[in-house]
């Protein structure tokens, strides 16, 4: 995990009171809510021509590629933490090639690959248990991505989590 910057806990009604807990058996409506995906350079260009911090997606950010996306300076990524561990194999990603035909293979072979190594969506869990986090990812394909993958696993790990507490 390569750490970028550093951001204050948000001060929106989505800060860790909101997500901590079991909340009378909505914990798989609040795992939803908790993690959220977005292509970085969409937020790269929010940050860009926005005063604040309102265009923003919600919660801690993670960068969650392998490789740092190409025009991105990682000024514009300074609140950011880099988690490159999470990221699909070499292997993998070559095979997949953003081949949308392939995707459900993908996802297959992703999810696998994460439960083989549960140790590196510890920094991903640790954050959306105290409150909302976002993905980040550079593929242009926002329908057949490694980061949608990865969303989903981590609302599933967070909510049979909260239902085994």
């Amino acid at each position: 995990m390569t750490r970028i910057g550093s951001r204050p806990p948000s001060n929106g009604s989505c800060g860790a009171e909101g997500f901590a807990g079991d909340r009378g058996g909505k914990t798989g409506v609040m795992a939803e809510q908790r993690v959220f995906v977005e292509r970085v350079h969409d937020e790269v260009r929010a940050a860009r021509h926005s005063d604040g911090e309102a265009d923003l997606p919600p919660g801690r950010r993670f960068l969650v590629d392998r490789l740092w996306p190409r025009g991105v300076s990682k000024d514009s990524l300074a609140e950011t933490v880099w988690v490159k561990e999470v990221a699909p194999s070499d292997e993998l990603r070559r095979w997949f090639g953003h081949d949308p035909d392939r995707f459900a293979e993908f996802a297959e072979r992703y999810r696998a690959e994460l439960e083989e190594r549960p140790e590196v969506l510890e920094p991903l869990l640790e954050a959306a248990r105290k409150g909302p986090v976002t993905l980040l990812y550079a593929a242009k394909d926002t329908e057949h991505n490694h980061a949608l993958v990865l969303r989903d696993h981590l609302r599933e790990v967070l909510s049979s989590q909260a239902g085994g507490n």
